[in-house]
């Protein structure tokens, strides 16, 4: 299978990269088969590299997306429609969340084990609608997030180029800074013809995996194989509550606690839709900043192959 590293230079940092070319070289006798190299050259030009490659070569080729989650989104969406197409991670962003739902996995920063890995089916998310101002049709691989969620993963991509504050840190930071405006969302919410939601919330996340915010355990009974999406709802409680329940929150145990469906709504859903009330509001896209109208959300079941690395 023919392989293609496909390599963001605006995601991490350049000695990353430095790492993953060398891996390239000193595994090429235990890559088999060819292997190149892309580096994308600004925003969708990974997705627009993936779909041009797979409608001028019919056999299947493994696309190794070099950078963060919304490196990884972009692959995916040029993939879509396209059976020939495998996915895989090497990461190198700031949140990768992604590939922490695979806590059994060989090591992702192998390149001779991503290529000599297994394939799974996962599932994805669909979301449809005005998006930036224009209607849009996208998937989305891991989470998307509204409200404080989203509002942090905004304040945590200016905070990450601050010095000395890794993807973990400035999430912690972009949190406690977000959490002093207390900035929410107001939003009609139906789940499966359910309505969960009419009016302010703290938060909401739509989950095909577990985590966001670079390692933060928000959905813990998020599954990518489930064929469908867990969706939590956090109503809009005070500072001192929220800050009492972060810490479980961050460990994917929060749950758990007695009483906790007094202020959070967990479903799983296969269609949902999102209504904002008061204009346009903030989200989060595999980590991807969008201002969007109403939105329809659905699950996606076995819509990509996706190579785990193998254990040494």
């Amino acid at each position: 299978m023919h392989t293609v590293f496909i390599i963001n230079p605006a995601a991490g940092a350049g000695n990353d990269f430095r790492e993953l070319k060398d891996g390239i070289e000193r595994s090429k006798t235990d890559l088999a088969d060819e292997v190149t190299v892309y580096e994308t050259r600004g925003v969708g030009d990974a997705e627009i590299f993936v779909r041009k490659t797979l409608e001028e070569h019919p056999d299947d080729i493994l696309f190794v997306a070099c950078g963060g989650d919304g490196t990884l989104n972009e692959v995916l969406n040029g993939s879509r429609g396209f059976g020939n197409a495998v996915i895989s991670v090497y990461p190198s962003g700031t949140g990768n969340d992604f590939v922490r739902n695979f806590p059994e996995a060989g090591d992702f920063r192998d390149p001779a084990a991503i290529v000599g890995g297994s394939e799974v089916v996962c599932d994805a998310i669909e979301i449809s609608g005005v998006m930036d101002g224009k209607y849009q049709t996208r998937l989305c691989a891991n989470m998307i997030n509204i409200g404080f969620d989203a509002n942090v993963v905004a304040k945590t991509a200016e905070m990450k180029q601050k010095p000395l504050l890794s993807g973990s840190a400035a999430y912690l930071a972009s949190v406690f800074l977000i959490l002093i405006k207390k900035k929410g969302a107001a939003l009609r919410i139906t789940a499966d013809g359910e309505t969960l939601a009419d009016g302010g919330i703290l938060l909401t996340s739509l989950a095909n995996g577990s985590y966001c915010g670079g390692g933060v355990m928000s959905n813990p009974y998020a599954s990518l194989q489930d064929g469908s999406i867990d969706m939590s709802v956090i109503k809009n409680i005070s500072r001192t509550r929220f800050i009492g329940l972060f810490p479980k929150y961050q460990k994917g145990v929060h749950l758990d606690i007695p009483g906790i469906e007094e202020i959070i709504t967990n479903v799983k859903a296969k269609d949902i839709t999102l209504t904002p009330l008061n204009g346009p509001v903030t989200v989060s896209v595999d980590g991807e900043i969008t201002r969007d109208d109403e939105l329809h959300v659905r699950v996606v079941p076995a819509a990509f192959r996706f190579m785990v690395p193998a254990k040494a």
